[in-house]
């Protein structure tokens, strides 16, 4: 690794909570949130160990007076959008001013003038931190979609064009919620064999553990994005749930894919982690089977392929209402790495934008659901109980093949490499409401 990163890696902040390199929030990722602390209007803020720093007040009281008049006012913004629009230079101008802001060797008067616009995340109220006007859902994931084609398609569990072209399709971007927001029940037509469809609540309501990507500065409409510059347009990475209603999927997604069963509720974190954040956990791209379709040119990059993917674990925990009442913790379903992914983020880009589909600053790019090649490492209950076949035994005695009302689904996500600090993108939660009543 370069001398120069790993140099960086070991800096230390005067916030002391930052030094502890399980903390997940050390002076390295410096993650974007928008927040508020009472009645204050929202305002963009970064963690810092315990803390998140108050980035409106900063530039409000002239901390950030050397930095491009651009960057303040995006600074004293209520969403990330105004920053998240302005250049890959001036990203880096801010975060490299704030890290040295908030280094051991900052100045005693510095301190105190950061000290005041530090809010402990216990009292920070933290919000969605990016009104992104696209979502769009990957399914790039091999495990995950083997795993599944094989429940549905015993003697072809992939389609065809899997190994050829990223699948996506687009989401709901007005149904994007953040971590902590209720998921009500939907209802939709389910047939499970009748001759007429039935109107009714989703009985197998369902998450899925993601990855989200933050999309930087776009492309102008009918120009694609080279697969060489397509990492030049990632913001940031997030947590994302995908909730799906297995059995409205099943009846409605054909011909055209993912409608109803899909776009009710996605669940983001309320962090964004900087892209550069995970640079010591770039591992090489998962090597394709032997047999496998090399990528058509304009989806391979050799740089890519040698360090596109993340090292990032993300785990699966379900709380229901009985075990919170009993006081036992969050049960894990599933842990899976992003790293096993088939698609690099990259790849995605550039399959997205390459008939010159038009990125927008903010749009938001999630993997699909991330699954291993282990049965437990499974992403969605759909995996985990082989739809439905094997219930999961929770630590109570109850059981589950699909999620009921008043659980409570968290995802949370981990870089982790000995000699370096953790990098966490915080939780994704999300309680299953009760549907609404047929009069509603």
């Amino acid at each position: 690794m370069d001398p120069f990163l790993v140099k960086e890696w070991r800096r230390k902040s005067w916030v002391e909570s930052a030094n502890d390199p399980t903390c997940g929030y050390p002076l390295q990722s410096l993650p974007y949130c928008i927040f508020t602390n009472g009645a204050e209007r929202a305002r963009p803020g970064i963690g810092i160990g315990k803390f998140v720093l108050d980035l409106k007040q900063c530039s409000l009281t002239g901390l950030f007076a050397e930095l491009p008049a651009s960057v303040r006012l995006a600074c004293e913004a209520e969403t990330l959008n105004p920053l998240i629009a302005c250049s890959a230079a001036e990203h880096t101008a801010l975060h490299n001013w704030i890290k040295d802001l908030l280094d051991a060797t900052a100045i005693v008067s510095m301190r105190e003038s950061l000290g005041t616009a530090l809010t402990p995340m216990r009292d920070a109220t933290l919000l969605k931190p990016v009104a992104s006007a696209n979502f769009t859902d990957f399914y790039a994931s091999i495990h995950h979609a083997t795993r599944v084609g094989r429940l549905f398609r015993p003697d072809q569990p992939l389609l065809s064009n899997y190994k050829y072209v990223p699948i996506g399709y687009h989401g709901r971007a007005s149904s994007l919620i953040v971590s902590g927001t209720g998921v009500r029940r939907p209802r939709g037509q389910v047939s499970s064999g009748l001759i007429v469809p039935r109107f009714e609540p989703t009985r197998f309501l369902d998450y899925e553990v993601e990855v989200g990507a933050y999309i930087s500065t776009g492309n102008e409409l009918g120009e694609p994005i080279e697969i060489s510059h397509a990492p030049g347009y990632l913001f940031g990475l997030s947590l994302v749930n995908d909730w799906s209603a297995r059995d409205i999927q099943s009846w409605e997604y054909q011909p055209l894919g993912p409608f109803l069963a899909k776009n009710f509720a996605t669940t983001v974190s309320p962090w964004v982690v900087p892209i550069a954040a995970f640079e010591p956990f770039r591992v090489s791209a998962s090597p394709r089977p032997e047999g496998d379709p090399a990528p058509l040119p304009y989806l391979f990059d050799s740089l890519d392929q040698e360090s596109g993917a993340i090292d990032l674990t993300l785990e699966a925990f379900l709380l229901t209402s009985a075990m919170r009442a009993e006081g036992i913790a969050p049960h894990r379903l599933s842990k899976s790495g992003m790293r096993d992914l088939y698609w690099t983020l990259a790849q995605m880009i550039a399959h997205h934008a390459s008939n010159g589909c038009n990125l927008l600053p903010g749009d938001l790019l999630a993997t699909g659901t991330i699954s291993g090649p282990e049965d437990e490492s499974a992403g969605c209950l759909l995996e985990l109980t082989q739809r439905g076949a094997n219930p999961i035994l929770l630590p109570n005695g109850e059981s589950r093949t699909a999620l009921e009302d008043g659980d409570e689904v968290i995802l949370r996500g981990h870089c982790r490499r000995e000699g370096f600090p953790e990098i966490s993108l915080g939780e994704c939660r999300g309680v299953i409401l009760p549907t609404l009543s047929p009069d509603f």
